[in-house]
C-alpha cells in the first residue's frame, strides 16, 4: 500500500473516496487514469459485499451444491445412474474462503500498487466541509464520492432481538451444515440460499409476505416456486411475520397465512430480507447530503447528490444493488466529479441485466409486464416454455419459461425474462436487442446457432405471430 497515507494532513487530494469495495476501487481506478491524485478510505475489510460476503462466496457454495443436483438427476437419461453426496461441508466452506481471499488479494488488495496516484488509508470517515474526516484526522479534497455499500437489512418482528439469527454473511460461514432452517424473504438472496442449503441436505422452509421473487413476471415466480417445491424446500407464500421465540437449541417462527395461526420450528433462521444503504456516522446532514426513504443518498443521474462537491455510487444510494451497476455509476462519479460540466456522462439503467443465481436462473432486463403497463404503456406479451427450446429438449431439462415483453403499435422489445438452466448467459442478447431498439420481428429473423439456450429468444420473439410447435428446425 502508499505509504504516503502517512502524510495526509500536509496533503490534499482531487478526489477522496469513502468505501474500499467495486465502486470505491471503481472510482478510484477511473479518477486515476483522469490524472487525478485519489485516497481512497477504507472501513473494514477490503474489497466490500462482492467478493467478501456477497457474489463471490455465495455463487461458488450455489455451483458446489449443483453438482449434487446434478449428480443425483442423472436419471433422467436412460442407462444412467448416479451416488453423489456430501462428505464434508466444512471443506466446501474452507475452498470458498480460500477463493474470496485469493480474489480479494488479486482484485483488490494487490492493484494499490499499480497506481502511484492512489493512496490507502483506512479508518471511520465522516464527512466535513472541504473534505474527510478520517479518526479525527483531516483530509482535504476538492470532490467526494461516497461508496459504502450496504449491509443485510432486518425487519422489525417481535421476539427477534432476543434470539440468535443468521444473515446471508454468517450463514455461509457456519462450521457445521444446519440440520434445518428457517429463510425469511424470498428475494433472490433468499431464494438463492434457501436451495443452496437444501441441495446440500437441510431441511429447508421458505417464507415470504408476498410471493418468492415478487418483482418478477408472475409466470416465472410461480414456476420457480414450484421447481423449488420439487426440491423438497417448503415454500410459505403470502405470510406475516408474528414474532420468534427461542425453542430449546433452535428457533421458532409464528406466522399468519389465510387467516390460519401458524409456527415453523427449525435449528436455525436466515434472515435474507434485503439490504440497507451503509449511511449511518457519515455526517451527510452536516454537509446538505439528503437521503430517500430507504436510507439511500439522494443522487443526480450524474451521481451528483445535493452537495454539489460530493458524488455517490453504488449500494449506497438504495437502487440497482448489483456490484457491476455499483461499478458502472462509480466510473460516471468520477468522470462528472473531476470533469464537471465538461462530462456528458449520465447513469441509465434502461438496459440493465439482473440475475438470481438459483437453478433455473432468473435473469431479466427491461420492463416487466405489469410496470410498462403503469407507465401507461400497452403491451403485447408471449410465453414460450422451455419445452418448446431444442437445447432443453435434448438436455431433458425443460424446467423454465422465456416471457417477452413488447410495445403493441411498434412491436419494439422492451422487456425480456427468462428462467432457464443457465439462463444468464442468454440475458445479455436481449440487452443489446433492447439497447438497439430492435422489434421482436427483428429478433425473430436473427440468425441464432441451433440447440442453444439463447435460441429461445429467437423462438420466443416468433411466437408472437407464429405457432413454433409448427416450424421445423432453425425455421
Amino acid at each position: 500500500m502508499d505509504n504516503r497515507q502517512n502524510d495526509n494532513r500536509r496533503e490534499s487530494f482531487d478526489l477522496a473516496v469513502i468505501g474500499a469495495g467495486s465502486a470505491g476501487f471503481s472510482t478510484a481506478i477511473k479518477a486515476s487514469e483522469l490524472g487525478a491524485r485519489v485516497i481512497i478510505i477504507g472501513f473494514g475489510t477490503i474489497g466490500g459485499t462482492c467478493v467478501n460476503v456477497g457474489c463471490v462466496p455465495s455463487k461458488t457454495m450455489i455451483r458446489a451444491a449443483e453438482t449434487l443436483y446434478q449428480g443425483r438427476e442423472t436419471s433422467r437419461f436412460n442407462g444412467i445412474s448416479g451416488n453423489i453426496k456430501l462428505n464434508d461441508w466444512s471443506k466446501v466452506v474452507a475452498q470458498k474462503d480460500a477463493l474470496v481471499s485469493e480474489l480479494r488479494e488479486a482484485k483488490y488488495t494487490s492493484l494499490l500498487p499499480s497506481y502511484e496516484n492512489i493512496s490507502y488509508r483506512e479508518g471511520k470517515a465522516r464527512l466535513v466541509e472541504g473534505g474527510v474526516d478520517v479518526d479525527g484526522e483531516f483530509i482535504r479534497a476538492g470532490k467526494i464520492v461516497v461508496a459504502t455499500g450496504s449491509a443485510p437489512s432486518v425487519p422489525n418482528i417481535a421476539g427477534l432481538d432476543d434470539v440468535s439469527y443468521l444473515t446471508s454473511t454468517t450463514a455461509q460461514e457456519l462450521d457445521q451444515l444446519p440440520k434445518s432452517l428457517i429463510v425469511i424473504g424470498a428475494g433472490y438472496i433468499g431464494c438463492e440460499l434457501a436451495q443452496m442449503f437444501s441441495r446440500m441436505g437441510t431441511e429447508v422452509t421458505l417464507v415470504c409476505r408476498r410471493r418468492i421473487l415478487p418483482e418478477a413476471e408472475p409466470e416465472i415466480s410461480e414456476a420457480l416456486a414450484g421447481y423449488l417445491s420439487d426440491e423438497g424446500v417448503t415454500v410459505v407464500e403470502g405470510a406475516s411475520y408474528e414474532s420468534v421465540a427461542k425453542l430449546g437449541d433452535g428457533v421458532q417462527l409464528s406466522i399468519t397465512k389465510d387467516n390460519k395461526s401458524l409456527v415453523l420450528q427449525s435449528e436455525h433462521l436466515l434472515m435474507t430480507t434485503g439490504r440497507k444503504p451503509n449511511t449511518g456516522d457519515l455526517g451527510l446532514n452536516n454537509v446538505g447530503v439528503e437521503v430517500r426513504e430507504n436510507g439511500g443518498i439522494v443522487v443526480n443521474d450524474q451521481m451528483q447528490t445535493t452537495n454539489p462537491n460530493i458524488y455517490a455510487a453504488g449500494d449506497v444510494t438504495g437502487r440497482d444493488m448489483f456490484v457491476y451497476m455499483a461499478a458502472y455509476g462509480a466510473k460516471i462519479a468520477a468522470d462528472n466529479a473531476l470533469n464537471g460540466c465538461c462530462s456528458t456522462r449520465t447513469y441509465d439503467a434502461t438496459t440493465m441485466p439482473s440475475v438470481v443465481f438459483t437453478d433455473p436462473q432468473v435473469a431479466s432486463v427491461g420492463l416487466t409486464e405489469t410496470s410498462a403497463r403503469n407507465q401507461g404503456i400497452d403491451v403485447d406479451t408471449s410465453v414460450l416454455p422451455l419445452s418448446a427450446v431444442p437445447r432443453y429438449i435434448a438436455a431433458r431439462d425443460t424446467r423454465g419459461v422465456i416471457k417477452l415483453v413488447a410495445e403493441k403499435d411498434s412491436g419494439r422489445l422492451i422487456g425480456a425474462h427468462i428462467l432457464a438452466p443457465e439462463g444468464s448467459d442468454s440475458i445479455q442478447t436481449a440487452v443489446m436487442a433492447i439497447k438497439a431498439g430492435m422489434t421482436v420481428d427483428d429478433l425473430g429473423d436473427m440468425i441464432f446457432p441451433y440447440l442453444t439456450g439463447v435460441e429461445g429468444l429467437k423462438l420466443a420473439a416468433q411466437t408472437f405471430n407464429k405457432d413454433v410447435a409448427k416450424l421445423s428446425c432453425c425455421a
